[in-house]
């Protein structure tokens, strides 16, 4: 069940509750906000994400938003869900001792991560590139053959023109691909979207 209170994620009833606090009072000595988003305890600076804190059965960890900015010289940082996070680094203990014995180390990394938030240092994943529109060779024709109806289609966003093309395209049998294009040649001359009608 997802806690209301911030206090919540550090009582004893929580995993690792020593750890939690411990790690909490690291992070408190830095000027952050302290606010719950996504079920964690996140601390923020001028509304940004810096770093966050995690109890679980395992172990307690800090994540850093940005920490693939950090040098991580001492190499204790990882991706917990390669290939789905892309900027952000965790750092996972397994005990109390683990933290007091790091607390330094600790310390230096909050702060290069508040320098690099400074620094307006973000990682911005990059955009997937749309795939590439393929006119089916049907589809080609008609628009090549049939006056003012490549004019039409032109005018389509090109997902509109995606979907009519796919349309063709999936078809399987020739005589479906024919009559689907009998279908959607007098919806392009209209500038009717294939799928229209499920928008509105």
């Amino acid at each position: 069940m997802e806690k209301k209170n911030i206090e919540e994620y550090f009582s004893n009833d929580s995993p690792h509750p020593k750890s939690m606090r411990f790690l909490r009072s690291i992070i408190m000595s830095f000027p952050f906000e302290e606010t719950v988003k996504w079920a964690f305890p996140v601390y923020t600076i001028n509304g940004k994400n810096v770093v966050g804190l995690g109890g679980f059965k395992a172990y307690a960890g800090i994540w850093f938003f940005q920490g693939v900015f950090l040098e991580d010289a001492s190499q204790k940082l990882i991706n917990a869900q390669e290939g789905k996070t892309h900027g952000m680094r965790q750092w996972r203990f397994m005990s109390l001792e683990e933290i007091e014995d790091n607390e330094d180390l600790i310390r230096l990394y909050v702060q290069e991560a508040i320098d690099n938030h400074l620094a307006g240092k973000e990682f911005k994943p990059q955009k997937k590139a749309s795939k590439p529109l393929v006119i089916p060779e049907e589809l080609q024709e008609a628009l090549d053959s049939i006056e003012g109806l490549k004019e039409s289609f032109e005018a389509f966003s090109l997902s509109n023109k995606r979907d009519f093309a796919e349309y063709i395209a999936n078809a399987k049998r020739a005589e479906t691909k024919l009559s689907r294009l009998e279908k959607i040649t007098p919806m392009i001359s209209r500038g009717e979207g294939l799928n229209d009608k499920y928008k509105r």
